[in-house]
């Protein structure tokens, strides 16, 4: 089996450039031929598709990289095997989707969006992104790389480390563990509250945002927000220096860091929705907040990133979830009790080590990924 993979390469840190990576990695430790190349690089593609003559072209992305990921591949004769995630409506390439033998998506909660925006959903496998748990494991407590972490962050040795990563925290649920913690704060043993963000203008204005909710909510002294570009070399001891690792998201097709950081032997608060029904067992590796509310739209603005010259206002036939907001008293509760208890976070933390081990290590992915070649396209 010869297979090309097209994703953000040579890979930043980025969640769908390390799904990529990893896939490759796991797939040459299997013994497959494989190369990859940057998914926006048309010279590079067709350069692959001449000499390589790859059996098969993964893309990783989502629906509106398909002029990239399918299209073109399909034009220069190859046969492409889209690896999407979903951004809440499957506006456009319906038609060029459904003739495709096979789509890979990330959780079932994708699969469902996929489906119910006009895709077949007899074509549609799921397919988790893989972990490398030989990177994002447990670590002791007094690892010098990880004291070095807490001590950057101002976190005192005796302090829970409460952590949210993402490209911005609020997307990540970061306002609700905020509001959460107000709510426990004269209960909870010291803590602090930290949230990792990639540096970008967005970023930076929801930041404000966030930190003057802090401020309104009287916890500010205890919430550090670091915005910061790192490797992923870093982040295996970012996760290790935590104690609670919480990201109620607001919408998330996979959830990779929450996978990482039970990889690494933490528990994990999520919400009890989308990906995180795959990933998390609750009340064994997590506890997951109900859902509280569902932000539903309309109709919605899509541009050029979506497939569309010029920006379009979409009037939708029903009305779709754009996101959801985790339940603030759940969270809090939830909050407290791992908080209070050291040995339920180790607890949650050994089993959900166990269960990423066993489900979503990135070798099992690469073995399920040629099985599915193998079995739905009859490439071996």
């Amino acid at each position: 089996m010869k297979v090309l993979a097209l994703y953000d390469y040579p890979p930043s840190p980025a969640g769908l450039a390390t799904q990529g990576d990893l896939l490759c990695r796991g797939l040459r430790e299997l013994g497959v031929d494989v190369h990859a190349a940057h998914f926006e690089s048309p010279q590079e593609k067709e350069w692959y598709y001449r000499w390589f003559e790859p059996d098969v072209v993964v893309g990783i992305g989502f629906w509106g990289h398909s002029p990239h990921l399918v299209l073109h591949p399909i034009r220069c004769g190859m046969r492409p095997v889209p690896w999407f995630v979903a951004d809440g409506y499957v506006a456009a390439y319906q038609d060029i989707l459904n003739s495709l033998p096979l789509i890979l998506v990330t959780s079932n909660w994708v699969r469902d969006t996929y489906i119910r925006d006009g895709i077949n959903a007899d074509i549609i496998e799921v397919l988790p992104v893989g972990c490398d748990t030989g990177a994002f494991m447990p670590r002791d407590r007094n690892d010098p790389k990880v004291l070095a972490i807490r001590e950057a962050l101002g976190v005192a040795d005796d302090q829970i480390m409460i952590l949210t990563v993402g490209g911005d925290a609020t997307s990540k649920g970061a306002q609700e563990v905020m509001q959460a913690l107000a709510l426990i704060d004269q209960e909870a043993p010291d803590w602090k509250y930290v949230c990792k963000v990639w540096p970008q203008p967005r970023t930076m204005s929801q930041n404000m945002e966030d930190l003057q909710l802090a401020h309104h909510l009287g916890i500010d002294k205890n919430v550090v927000y670091t915005s910061n570009i790192v490797s992923r070399n870093f982040m295996p001891y970012l996760l290790a220096a935590c104690d609670i690792y919480a990201a109620p998201s607001r919408l998330e097709g996979f959830g990779m860091i929450q996978v990482e950081a039970n990889a690494c032997g933490k528990p994990v608060i999520a919400i009890d929705a989308m990906a995180f029904l795959d990933t998390m067992v609750h009340g064994e590796t997590a506890l997951l907040a109900g859902v509280a509310q569902e932000i539903k739209i309309s109709e919605t603005v899509l541009g050029r990133d979506h497939g569309f010259d010029e920006p379009r206002r979409i009037t939708l036939p029903f009305l779709r979830t754009a996101d959801y907001r985790a339940s603030v008293p759940d969270i809090a509760e939830h909050l407290l009790r791992l908080m209070r208890d050291p040995a339920l976070r180790q607890s949650m933390g050994e089993a959900g080590r166990k269960r990423v081990v066993e489900l979503f290590d990135y070798r099992y992915v690469a073995k399920r990924f040629v099985d599915l070649i193998s079995a739905r396209l009859d490439i071996h």
